[in-house]
Protein backbone atom coordinates (compact mmCIF):
# COMPACT_ATOMS: atom_id res chain seq x y z
CA UNK A 1 0.00 0.00 0.00
CA UNK A 2 1.22 3.55 -0.89
CA UNK A 3 1.26 5.64 2.42
CA UNK A 4 -1.19 8.48 2.67
CA UNK A 5 0.18 12.36 2.25
CA UNK A 6 -0.52 14.29 5.19
CA UNK A 7 -4.11 15.36 5.78
CA UNK A 8 -2.59 19.17 7.02
CA UNK A 9 -5.09 20.02 9.55
CA UNK A 10 -3.09 23.30 10.26
CA UNK A 11 -5.38 26.43 9.05
CA UNK A 12 -2.90 28.98 9.74
CA UNK A 13 0.18 26.53 8.86
CA UNK A 14 -1.62 26.06 5.38
CA UNK A 15 -2.35 29.57 4.65
CA UNK A 16 1.88 29.66 4.95
CA UNK A 17 2.48 26.88 3.32
CA UNK A 18 0.11 27.69 0.00
CA UNK A 19 1.87 31.19 -0.02
CA UNK A 20 5.74 29.55 0.37
CA UNK A 21 4.29 27.45 -2.69
CA UNK A 22 2.90 29.67 -4.91
CA UNK A 23 6.26 32.08 -3.78
CA UNK A 24 8.39 29.03 -5.69
CA UNK A 25 6.87 29.08 -9.37
CA UNK A 26 8.82 31.01 -11.31
CA UNK A 27 8.63 31.72 -15.10
CA UNK A 28 10.74 29.31 -17.30
CA UNK A 29 14.27 30.63 -18.10
CA UNK A 30 14.53 31.77 -21.75
CA UNK A 31 18.11 31.73 -21.77
CA UNK A 32 17.81 27.99 -22.89
CA UNK A 33 15.33 28.72 -26.20
CA UNK A 34 18.14 29.84 -28.37
CA UNK A 35 20.56 26.78 -27.39
CA UNK A 36 17.52 24.44 -28.33
CA UNK A 37 16.13 26.50 -31.50
CA UNK A 38 19.67 25.99 -32.78
CA UNK A 39 20.29 22.51 -32.55
CA UNK A 40 16.65 21.33 -33.76
CA UNK A 41 17.37 23.75 -36.97
CA UNK A 42 20.76 21.94 -36.87
CA UNK A 43 19.25 18.56 -37.15
CA UNK A 44 18.99 16.57 -40.36
CA UNK A 45 15.56 18.17 -41.66
CA UNK A 46 14.39 20.87 -43.32
CA UNK A 47 13.73 24.28 -40.50
CA UNK A 48 10.32 24.10 -38.20
CA UNK A 49 9.37 20.86 -40.67
CA UNK A 50 8.35 19.14 -37.06
CA UNK A 51 5.96 21.74 -36.21
CA UNK A 52 4.20 21.50 -32.79
CA UNK A 53 6.85 18.54 -32.11
CA UNK A 54 9.54 21.85 -32.18
CA UNK A 55 7.84 24.09 -30.30
CA UNK A 56 7.45 21.01 -27.19
CA UNK A 57 10.76 20.11 -27.46
CA UNK A 58 11.98 23.97 -27.02
CA UNK A 59 9.51 24.22 -23.87
CA UNK A 60 10.77 21.08 -22.62
CA UNK A 61 14.29 21.92 -22.61
CA UNK A 62 13.33 25.41 -20.71
CA UNK A 63 11.03 23.69 -18.06
CA UNK A 64 13.98 21.38 -17.29
CA UNK A 65 16.96 23.97 -17.73
CA UNK A 66 18.80 21.45 -20.54
CA UNK A 67 19.85 20.86 -24.13
CA UNK A 68 20.10 17.50 -23.98
CA UNK A 69 18.66 14.36 -22.63
CA UNK A 70 15.01 15.85 -22.23
CA UNK A 71 12.55 13.49 -21.08
CA UNK A 72 8.72 12.66 -19.81
CA UNK A 73 9.61 9.90 -18.37
CA UNK A 74 8.31 8.31 -16.42
CA UNK A 75 5.25 10.06 -16.23
CA UNK A 76 2.86 9.62 -13.22
CA UNK A 77 -1.34 10.31 -13.80
CA UNK A 78 -2.97 10.85 -10.46
CA UNK A 79 -6.48 9.75 -10.80
CA UNK A 80 -8.18 11.71 -7.85
CA UNK A 81 -12.04 10.89 -6.46
CA UNK A 82 -14.14 12.71 -4.88
CA UNK A 83 -18.00 13.03 -4.81
CA UNK A 84 -20.18 15.95 -4.96
CA UNK A 85 -23.74 17.05 -3.39
CA UNK A 86 -25.18 18.73 -6.50
CA UNK A 87 -25.97 15.06 -7.12
CA UNK A 88 -28.87 15.48 -5.89
CA UNK A 89 -30.36 18.06 -8.07
CA UNK A 90 -30.21 15.28 -10.79
CA UNK A 91 -27.69 16.60 -12.70
CA UNK A 92 -25.83 13.22 -13.97
CA UNK A 93 -27.22 10.50 -15.17
CA UNK A 94 -25.03 8.78 -12.42
CA UNK A 95 -25.55 8.21 -8.89
CA UNK A 96 -22.78 8.87 -6.43
CA UNK A 97 -22.00 5.32 -6.00
CA UNK A 98 -20.56 5.45 -9.14
CA UNK A 99 -17.74 7.17 -8.05
CA UNK A 100 -17.11 4.71 -5.18
CA UNK A 101 -17.05 1.63 -7.92
CA UNK A 102 -14.94 3.12 -10.27
CA UNK A 103 -12.61 3.71 -7.91
CA UNK A 104 -12.43 0.36 -7.16
CA UNK A 105 -12.52 -0.73 -11.21
CA UNK A 106 -9.37 1.56 -11.75
CA UNK A 107 -7.74 -0.54 -8.99
CA UNK A 108 -8.96 -3.53 -10.94
CA UNK A 109 -7.25 -2.25 -14.31
CA UNK A 110 -10.65 -2.19 -15.85
CA UNK A 111 -11.04 1.62 -16.58
CA UNK A 112 -10.86 3.55 -20.09
CA UNK A 113 -7.94 5.10 -18.46
CA UNK A 114 -5.78 1.93 -17.08
CA UNK A 115 -6.14 1.13 -20.75
CA UNK A 116 -4.77 4.29 -22.06
CA UNK A 117 -2.00 4.48 -19.38
CA UNK A 118 -0.77 0.95 -19.87
CA UNK A 119 -0.56 1.52 -23.88
CA UNK A 120 1.60 4.34 -23.50
CA UNK A 121 3.74 3.03 -20.39
CA UNK A 122 2.37 5.47 -18.19
CA UNK A 123 2.23 4.60 -13.93
CA UNK A 124 -1.59 5.32 -12.62
CA UNK A 125 -1.72 6.00 -8.96
CA UNK A 126 -5.63 6.33 -7.52
CA UNK A 127 -6.33 8.70 -4.72
CA UNK A 128 -9.43 8.68 -2.58
CA UNK A 129 -9.95 12.32 -1.21
CA UNK A 130 -13.36 12.33 -0.86
CA UNK A 131 -15.92 10.02 -1.87
CA UNK A 132 -18.47 8.72 -0.25
CA UNK A 133 -18.09 5.62 2.47
CA UNK A 134 -15.63 4.17 4.32
CA UNK A 135 -11.95 3.16 3.22
CA UNK A 136 -11.19 0.75 0.27
CA UNK A 137 -9.11 -2.58 0.06
CA UNK A 138 -6.22 -1.83 0.37
CA UNK A 139 -4.06 -1.57 -2.91
CA UNK A 140 -0.48 -1.01 -4.69
CA UNK A 141 -1.31 2.09 -6.69
CA UNK A 142 -4.06 3.01 -4.18
CA UNK A 143 -3.58 6.30 -1.75
CA UNK A 144 -6.47 6.28 0.83
CA UNK A 145 -5.96 9.89 2.42
CA UNK A 146 -10.01 11.00 2.47
CA UNK A 147 -10.91 14.38 4.28
CA UNK A 148 -14.64 14.18 3.55
CA UNK A 149 -17.66 12.55 2.57
CA UNK A 150 -17.88 14.26 -0.72
CA UNK A 151 -18.57 18.54 -0.92
CA UNK A 152 -22.03 20.24 0.03
CA UNK A 153 -24.68 21.09 -2.91
CA UNK A 154 -23.24 24.48 -4.29
CA UNK A 155 -26.97 25.26 -5.26
CA UNK A 156 -27.37 24.82 -1.59
CA UNK A 157 -24.35 26.15 0.58
CA UNK A 158 -20.94 26.28 -0.13
CA UNK A 159 -19.70 22.97 -1.65
CA UNK A 160 -16.42 23.37 1.39
CA UNK A 161 -15.00 25.80 3.25
CA UNK A 162 -11.68 27.81 3.02
CA UNK A 163 -10.04 25.39 5.43
CA UNK A 164 -10.61 22.25 4.01
CA UNK A 165 -10.21 23.52 0.09
CA UNK A 166 -6.51 24.75 1.71
CA UNK A 167 -5.94 20.87 2.83
CA UNK A 168 -7.30 19.70 -1.05
CA UNK A 169 -4.75 21.91 -2.80
CA UNK A 170 -1.81 21.25 0.02
CA UNK A 171 -2.43 17.42 -0.69
CA UNK A 172 -2.43 17.83 -4.55
CA UNK A 173 0.77 19.58 -3.80
CA UNK A 174 2.20 16.86 -1.75
CA UNK A 175 1.67 14.46 -4.62
CA UNK A 176 3.45 15.95 -6.98
CA UNK A 177 6.53 16.19 -4.50
CA UNK A 178 5.45 12.62 -3.56
CA UNK A 179 6.29 11.75 -7.82
CA UNK A 180 9.18 14.11 -8.06
CA UNK A 181 10.88 12.03 -4.94
CA UNK A 182 10.31 9.11 -6.68
CA UNK A 183 11.73 10.26 -10.10
CA UNK A 184 8.96 11.38 -12.09
CA UNK A 185 9.45 14.28 -14.14
CA UNK A 186 6.26 14.49 -15.48
CA UNK A 187 2.77 14.61 -13.69
CA UNK A 188 -0.94 13.85 -15.43
CA UNK A 189 -4.17 14.87 -13.91
CA UNK A 190 -6.94 12.59 -13.21
CA UNK A 191 -9.87 12.16 -11.95
CA UNK A 192 -13.43 10.44 -10.85
CA UNK A 193 -16.36 12.23 -9.32
CA UNK A 194 -19.95 11.72 -10.29
CA UNK A 195 -21.20 15.38 -11.10
CA UNK A 196 -18.10 17.20 -11.28
CA UNK A 197 -18.99 18.59 -14.40
CA UNK A 198 -21.88 20.53 -12.88
CA UNK A 199 -18.72 22.27 -10.32
CA UNK A 200 -16.47 22.73 -13.42
CA UNK A 201 -19.30 24.79 -15.42
CA UNK A 202 -19.66 26.76 -12.17
CA UNK A 203 -16.00 27.81 -11.70
CA UNK A 204 -15.34 28.75 -15.27
CA UNK A 205 -18.30 31.11 -15.53
CA UNK A 206 -17.12 32.46 -12.20
CA UNK A 207 -13.48 32.81 -12.88
CA UNK A 208 -13.84 33.85 -16.48
CA UNK A 209 -17.54 35.64 -16.41
CA UNK A 210 -18.88 32.72 -18.70
CA UNK A 211 -22.84 31.97 -18.85
CA UNK A 212 -23.89 29.25 -18.20
CA UNK A 213 -26.44 28.35 -21.21
CA UNK A 214 -23.08 28.73 -23.46
CA UNK A 215 -21.03 26.24 -21.59
CA UNK A 216 -22.90 23.60 -19.63
CA UNK A 217 -22.82 20.30 -21.50
CA UNK A 218 -24.42 16.42 -21.37
CA UNK A 219 -21.60 15.60 -19.39
CA UNK A 220 -22.00 11.38 -18.49
CA UNK A 221 -24.74 11.46 -20.93
CA UNK A 222 -27.35 14.16 -20.25
CA UNK A 223 -30.45 14.43 -22.63
CA UNK A 224 -31.66 17.83 -23.50
CA UNK A 225 -34.02 18.26 -20.41
CA UNK A 226 -30.71 17.32 -18.27
CA UNK A 227 -28.88 19.80 -19.38
CA UNK A 228 -31.32 22.50 -19.04
CA UNK A 229 -32.36 21.16 -15.49
CA UNK A 230 -27.94 21.25 -15.04
CA UNK A 231 -27.58 24.98 -16.50
CA UNK A 232 -30.64 26.27 -14.24
CA UNK A 233 -28.63 24.55 -10.55
CA UNK A 234 -25.41 26.23 -12.24
CA UNK A 235 -27.33 29.56 -12.07
CA UNK A 236 -28.91 29.11 -8.96
CA UNK A 237 -25.10 28.45 -7.29
CA UNK A 238 -23.72 31.31 -9.33
CA UNK A 239 -26.80 33.63 -7.88
CA UNK A 240 -26.26 31.87 -4.22
CA UNK A 241 -22.21 32.78 -4.59
CA UNK A 242 -22.36 36.26 -5.94
CA UNK A 243 -20.98 38.03 -3.22
CA UNK A 244 -18.08 35.14 -3.15
CA UNK A 245 -17.30 35.58 -7.18
CA UNK A 246 -17.51 39.48 -6.71
CA UNK A 247 -14.29 39.21 -4.23
CA UNK A 248 -12.18 37.33 -6.72
CA UNK A 249 -10.34 35.71 -4.14
CA UNK A 250 -9.44 32.33 -6.60
CA UNK A 251 -9.73 29.97 -2.95
CA UNK A 252 -12.75 31.36 -1.55
CA UNK A 253 -14.85 30.67 -5.13
CA UNK A 254 -12.92 27.15 -5.49
CA UNK A 255 -14.15 26.44 -2.00
CA UNK A 256 -17.78 27.90 -2.90
CA UNK A 257 -17.87 26.27 -6.29
CA UNK A 258 -15.47 23.33 -6.59
CA UNK A 259 -14.47 20.17 -5.90
CA UNK A 260 -12.03 18.17 -3.42
CA UNK A 261 -10.83 16.19 -6.24
CA UNK A 262 -10.48 19.60 -8.52
CA UNK A 263 -9.15 21.61 -5.73
CA UNK A 264 -6.54 18.91 -5.39
CA UNK A 265 -5.68 18.75 -9.12
CA UNK A 266 -5.20 22.56 -9.00
CA UNK A 267 -2.88 21.82 -5.80
CA UNK A 268 -1.29 18.94 -8.02
CA UNK A 269 -0.55 21.48 -10.69
CA UNK A 270 0.93 23.87 -8.71
CA UNK A 271 3.01 21.67 -6.89
CA UNK A 272 4.52 20.56 -10.43
CA UNK A 273 5.01 23.74 -11.42
CA UNK A 274 6.70 24.70 -8.45
CA UNK A 275 8.87 21.08 -9.03
CA UNK A 276 10.15 21.95 -12.69
CA UNK A 277 7.65 19.05 -13.45
CA UNK A 278 6.18 18.59 -16.93
CA UNK A 279 1.87 19.14 -16.09
CA UNK A 280 -0.17 17.28 -18.29
CA UNK A 281 -3.72 17.78 -18.21
CA UNK A 282 -6.99 16.04 -19.32
CA UNK A 283 -9.73 17.79 -20.37
CA UNK A 284 -13.00 19.48 -19.00
CA UNK A 285 -12.56 19.24 -15.45
CA UNK A 286 -8.58 19.64 -15.42
CA UNK A 287 -8.76 22.40 -17.29
CA UNK A 288 -11.38 23.44 -14.65
CA UNK A 289 -8.81 23.06 -11.93
CA UNK A 290 -5.97 24.48 -14.10
CA UNK A 291 -8.13 27.87 -14.19
CA UNK A 292 -7.80 27.68 -10.06
CA UNK A 293 -4.12 26.99 -10.14
CA UNK A 294 -3.89 30.12 -13.29
CA UNK A 295 -6.25 32.18 -10.97
CA UNK A 296 -3.80 32.04 -7.96
CA UNK A 297 -0.74 31.81 -10.02
CA UNK A 298 -0.79 32.72 -13.57
CA UNK A 299 2.72 31.29 -14.01
CA UNK A 300 1.70 27.80 -14.19
CA UNK A 301 0.73 28.50 -17.29
CA UNK A 302 4.92 27.83 -18.50
CA UNK A 303 5.03 23.94 -17.21
CA UNK A 304 1.17 23.13 -18.47
CA UNK A 305 0.22 21.12 -21.39
CA UNK A 306 -2.96 20.45 -22.29
CA UNK A 307 -3.95 17.31 -24.08
CA UNK A 308 -7.15 17.64 -26.01
CA UNK A 309 -10.18 20.02 -26.88
CA UNK A 310 -12.83 17.87 -25.21
CA UNK A 311 -16.49 17.10 -26.69
CA UNK A 312 -17.66 18.41 -23.76
CA UNK A 313 -19.65 21.51 -24.13
CA UNK A 314 -17.63 24.80 -23.84
CA UNK A 315 -14.38 23.33 -23.38
CA UNK A 316 -13.47 24.73 -26.82
CA UNK A 317 -14.40 28.36 -26.26
CA UNK A 318 -12.65 27.99 -22.48
CA UNK A 319 -9.40 26.90 -23.97
CA UNK A 320 -9.78 29.99 -26.31
CA UNK A 321 -10.59 32.40 -23.93
CA UNK A 322 -7.52 30.79 -21.77
CA UNK A 323 -5.44 31.49 -24.91
CA UNK A 324 -4.45 27.79 -25.24
CA UNK A 325 -3.85 25.14 -27.83
CA UNK A 326 -4.66 21.83 -27.03
CA UNK A 327 -2.74 18.39 -28.91
CA UNK A 328 -5.31 16.75 -29.77
CA UNK A 329 -9.01 17.17 -30.69
CA UNK A 330 -10.65 13.48 -30.60
CA UNK A 331 -13.85 14.00 -29.32
CA UNK A 332 -12.93 12.77 -26.00
CA UNK A 333 -15.17 13.25 -23.17
CA UNK A 334 -14.41 10.35 -20.69
CA UNK A 335 -12.61 12.23 -18.20
CA UNK A 336 -10.26 9.98 -15.64
CA UNK A 337 -7.16 11.45 -17.03
CA UNK A 338 -7.67 9.69 -20.66
CA UNK A 339 -6.75 12.24 -22.97
CA UNK A 340 -2.64 12.46 -21.02
CA UNK A 341 -1.49 8.99 -21.97
CA UNK A 342 -2.27 10.14 -25.81
CA UNK A 343 -0.29 13.76 -25.07
CA UNK A 344 2.33 11.45 -23.62
CA UNK A 345 3.06 9.69 -26.67
CA UNK A 346 3.40 13.58 -28.81
CA UNK A 347 5.62 14.68 -25.93
CA UNK A 348 8.13 11.63 -26.10
CA UNK A 349 8.19 11.47 -29.99
CA UNK A 350 8.97 15.49 -29.48
CA UNK A 351 12.07 14.08 -26.56
CA UNK A 352 12.95 12.04 -28.83
CA UNK A 353 13.83 13.10 -32.39
CA UNK A 354 15.51 15.99 -30.32
CA UNK A 355 17.40 13.94 -28.20
CA UNK A 356 18.41 11.36 -30.97
CA UNK A 357 18.29 13.14 -34.75
CA UNK A 358 21.94 13.57 -35.70
CA UNK A 359 23.39 17.08 -36.45
CA UNK A 360 23.97 18.21 -40.35
CA UNK A 361 27.73 18.21 -39.31
CA UNK A 362 27.11 14.52 -37.18
CA UNK A 363 25.88 12.73 -40.69
CA UNK A 364 27.69 14.40 -43.13
CA UNK A 365 24.87 15.96 -44.29
CA UNK A 366 25.06 19.38 -46.62
CA UNK A 367 23.05 21.98 -44.90
CA UNK A 368 20.24 24.50 -46.54
CA UNK A 369 21.80 27.41 -47.57
CA UNK A 370 20.35 30.01 -45.08
CA UNK A 371 21.51 28.19 -41.98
Amino acid sequence: MVEPVSTYENTAENEALLRDLLQRIKPVSDTLRKAATHRLDNLTKPIGSLGKLEELAVRICCIQNKTLNITTDPLRIYAIAGDHGVNEEGVSVFTQDVTRQMVQNFCDGGAGINVLANTAGAELCVVDLASKGGSYPTHPTLIQCKIAQGTNNIAKAPAMNREMCLRALLIGAALANKALAEGCPAIGTGEMGVSNTTPSTALYCAYLNLLPQDITGAGGGLDPEGVTRKTSVIERALSLHSATIESEDPIDILAALGGYEIAALAGLILGGAANNQLVLLDGFIATAAYTAAWKLCPTVKDYAFFSHASAEAGHKQILAKLDIDALHDLGLRLGEGSGVPLALFLMRCACNTYNQMTTYSDADVEPPENL
